[in-house]
């Protein structure tokens, strides 16, 4: 059955009475004196697509193509029409006046009285998609999404205890309604208040600073209720617009990647996560927790009604001559949803290979990669090591007009000039392997393909690196040699891979002192944990973090990455395609002197820029000392050539007996 634009009834026998039936019917319940003659002949009640078709607003086609896509997407009859354009919303209102003899009121244009607000909660208002306006003599006038619905006319009668005259809305403007509405409430104005109160000069300075907020929703409905919103953060000024822009401003302000809001047993707590670690930001009264929430969840395009599924959204703000991206997504949790936005500032400068924190010889490596003609370059690490940044870096140094550069990405998180840039959209069939099936007819130069997830994205990747292309890409994986296993995995061919691979790069994000830090002799304790982490040379010298204004209190500024690039040569082919194990595969290139990314953190350790508690704490160090010297036994890094233990000259390509070449007590060859 047809499903109308606003609802359909909830009792099938309704839909077969005669008009007078009807209408009787609504004058005992609510209270309608609507003159009828009882002895009207039976009619058949119209719908709403006959409605339209009558009036020559649309065509059979049109409303059989709007009715595939209603049953398919859940919503109504009239929502497709309108947000395909091919019926106006006055015309839509007349035939849905028509249909369900509902008088339409527009709810954004009304506003509520504060007496009827009350006599309904905001949890029964969002659940029925309600509205009340106004108290009508006896009656309360409620706008509805769905006004013929007798079960949510019951339960709104019981909640107010007065009789209900439904009048019809649209879902859209009435979600838009409640919010703002229930958001101005006397005691969240109060609490409001008190939060200016409290509030620093500069979280004064704030409400001078214009946000505005872009939706990102192609549906009209959506963007009228940011019309809606955007005049409210500019005039109205209530608690949830007031927090929601100055928790942004202060995200912005800080450089954060993202926004937390966590609801608790007493408050809601939000934090910023700066440079990889999360930090307090303020904590919000449980009084405001609802409207923030759903001032955000309006702002996503999110059903604000729902709040037991998880729901994802994004919108754009654009600030101080600033557009980010923020990508949001909702959680129930026991003490309400929690909210996670990410922030993407896609036009923001690309860095370069030294701004990275790659080292000169390393850089220069890497450069000799990005020259071939052909292969496949992986960057690898976990979610939040910089691998985009990296990979930006690469085509930013490559694109030129002589060469075709096509990326696929989800999402894409920088814009670049000069090159084709594919968004993934997984609902719409178009994937990571698809994609690239696409763009291999492009004539492409260079690919870069956002992240290998899987069998058919991997094995397109290694045949375009084949068959003439540079191909760049991601993998989650510790370290650079366990990027071989990962593509194994997939079921990726060894003798694949060894053909088509020409390096690996691993990688970390570490945060740097900021210039605050203090400077003091190094402990007996601090050295011996230095070395055994498998620093080369025992440091003098110990810096430590303290906190400023400028690193909000935290002693670190910005990051900078660690590196480690496997660089593929016939030695490593060769063990790739016998199928050789992580193990075996590493004895080699520690033996070639390949420079792990443990030594690389160390290094800057060494050099001041970090603190070994923070190299801890990020890079992993399972494999640096996982081999013994085979004179003495004793565990030892691969930085030595000769055990400091007893002198020995070590061999990690194998464990077997090596000539016993003593030096001086203490001494530590380098490499």
């Amino acid at each position: 059955m047809e499903q109308l634009g606003i609802g359909s009834f909830p009792h099938s026998s309704a839909i077969n009475r005669n008009h007078s039936h009807l209408v009787d019917f609504y004058t005992i319940r609510f209270g309608h004196q609507v003159a009828v003659t009882h002895s009207m002949p039976p009619t058949k009640r119209k719908r709403l697509g006959d409605v339209l078709q009558e009036r020559g607003k649309i065509s059979k086609l049109e409303l059989d193509g709007a009715i595939a896509e209603q049953q398919s997407k859940l919503i109504q009859l009239g929502e497709v029409l309108f947000e395909r354009g091919q019926v106006g919303k006055a015309d839509l209102i007349q035939a849905l006046e028509e249909v369900i003899r509902v008088p339409y009121v527009d709810c954004l244009e009304e506003k509520p009285d504060p007496a009827a607000i009350q006599l309904i909660s905001r949890e029964l208002a969002e659940r029925c998609c309600a509205l009340p306006l106004r108290k009508v003599s006896t009656q309360l006038m409620v706008v509805l999404a769905q006004p013929q619905d007798l079960t949510l006319l019951d339960q709104l009668r019981f909640s107010a205890g007065i009789d209900i005259l439904p009048r019809m809305g649209f879902r859209v403007e009435i979600v838009a309604a409640i919010a703002r509405a229930y958001s101005i409430s006397d005691a969240e104005v109060a609490e409001a208040a008190l939060l200016e109160a409290k509030a620093t000069d500069l979280s004064a300075n704030k409400d001078d600073q214009k946000m505005e907020f872009v939706s990102t929703s192609s549906r009209a409905s959506n963007r009228d209720a940011f019309q809606e919103i955007q005049a409210e953060l500019m005039n109205l000024r209530t608690p949830a617009v007031r927090l929601v822009s100055e928790i942004i401003t202060s995200a912005l302000e800080k450089g954060a990647s993202d926004i937390h809001i966590e609801p608790q047993a007493k408050d809601m707590a939000v934090r910023l996560r700066v440079d990889g670690v999360l930090r307090d930001l303020r904590r919000i009264p449980r009084l405001l927790q609802n409207s923030l929430v759903s001032r955000i969840k309006i702002l996503s395009d999110m059903d604000i009604a729902d709040r037991r599924s998880p729901q994802d959204g994004r919108f754009l703000v654009k600030s101080q001559g600033r557009e980010v991206e923020m990508r949001v997504s909702t959680l129930p949790t026991q003490y309400g949803e929690k909210v996670v936005m990410r922030l993407l500032e896609s036009k923001a400068a690309i860095k370069s290979f030294g701004d990275l924190g790659l080292e000169a010889d390393l850089e220069q490596k890497l450069i000799n990669l990005l020259s071939l003609p052909q292969g496949t370059l992986l960057v690898t690490g976990p979610t939040g090591s910089g691998k985009s940044t990296t990979l930006y870096a690469a085509l930013s140094s490559l694109r030129n007009s002589s060469v075709n550069i096509v990326t696929v990405e989800d999402p894409v998180e920088y814009v670049l000039a000069g090159i084709s840039q594919v968004h993934v959209n997984t609902k719409a069939g178009l994937t990571f392997a698809s994609s690239l099936r696409s763009i291999l007819r492009q004539d492409p130069n260079i690919i870069m393909v956002g992240e290998i997830r899987d069998h058919e994205t991997a094995e397109i990747c290694m045949k375009a690196a084949q068959t003439g292309h540079l191909v760049l890409s991601t993998l989650h994986t510790n370290d650079s040699i366990s990027a071989i296993l990962r593509l194994v995995d997939l079921d990726i061919a060894p003798f694949l891979i060894a053909a088509s691979v020409t390096g690996i790069l691993a990688q970390r994000l570490i945060r740097k002192l900021c210039v605050c830090h203090s400077q003091g002799p190094a402990s007996q304790e601090y050295i011996d944990q230095f070395m055994s982490a498998g620093g080369k040379v025992a440091p003098a010298w110990r810096r430590s973090p303290v906190g400023c204004t400028e690193c909000d209190q935290t002693g670190f500024k910005s990051r900078l990455g660690i590196y480690e690039l496997l660089v593929f040569d016939e030695a490593v082919r060769g063990l790739v395609r016998e199928s050789a194990t992580a193990s075996q595969i590493r004895d080699l290139l520690r033996s070639q002197g390949m420079r792990l990314m443990q030594e690389d953190a160390l290094e800057k350790v060494a050099l001041g820029v970090t603190t070994l508690e923070e190299v801890l704490r990020v890079v992993p160090f399972e494999h640096i000392a996982s081999f013994e010297c085979h004179h003495c036994g004793h565990k030892l890094t691969p930085n030595y050539v000769f055990c400091p233990f007893c002198g020995g000259r070590l061999n990690p390509k194998a464990n077997e007996a090596a000539p016993h070449d003593p030096l001086p007590v203490g001494a530590v060859s380098e490499r």
